[in-house]
């Protein structure tokens, strides 16, 4: 029940401070138009050099979540970067936390965030993520629109 009190809940167009550090600023709101019980943490906070982050998660759905899908669309300065569909949940041996919530019901999770790969160069990010509960994404759960701003190279 304590647990609760950390939960934040959002309006849509309301943004969420994530974090700032002196090479990162990230931030994150709604882009549907229904309030949300919804909390995202990421530590830490910089960009440079960093090889794992920390997530935190806690949502309540407001939907079942026997199948999801995530689509992300990347837009660096304005230009379409990438994007990219994942199934998390499809009914049948799901490995994430999430899979198997029903509506209602408090997702707490932590999970970590590889990027060893992924060097960001300066620069403005849009992160738009949309999380479906069908295949044809016609059934909308939940839809982020993350801001990132590098202030610096990674190198």
């Amino acid at each position: 029940m304590f647990g609760l009190f950390f939960f934040i809940l959002f309006t849509p167009g309301v943004s969420e401070f994530l974090c700032m550090s002196s090479d990162l600023e990230l931030s994150y709101t709604f882009c549907d138009s229904t309030a949300h019980t919804f909390m995202f943490n990421l530590t830490p906070c910089n960009i440079m050099n960093r090889y794992v982050w920390k997530a935190a998660l806690n949502w309540i759905p407001r939907s079942d979540i026997t199948f999801l899908k995530l689509v992300f669309d990347v837009l660096y300065d304005g230009a379409k970067a990438l994007h990219w569909k994942e199934v998390l949940c499809s009914g049948a041996d799901d490995e994430y936390s999430v899979c198997g919530a029903v509506k209602g019901e408090t997702i707490a999770t932590e999970f970590d965030i590889k990027g060893s790969r992924i060097k960001f160069p300066k620069g403005n990010y849009n992160v738009l993520l949309h999380g479906f509960t069908d295949d044809s994404e016609n059934n909308r759960v939940i839809c982020l629109n993350f801001t990132m701003i590098v202030k610096q190279d990674a190198f």
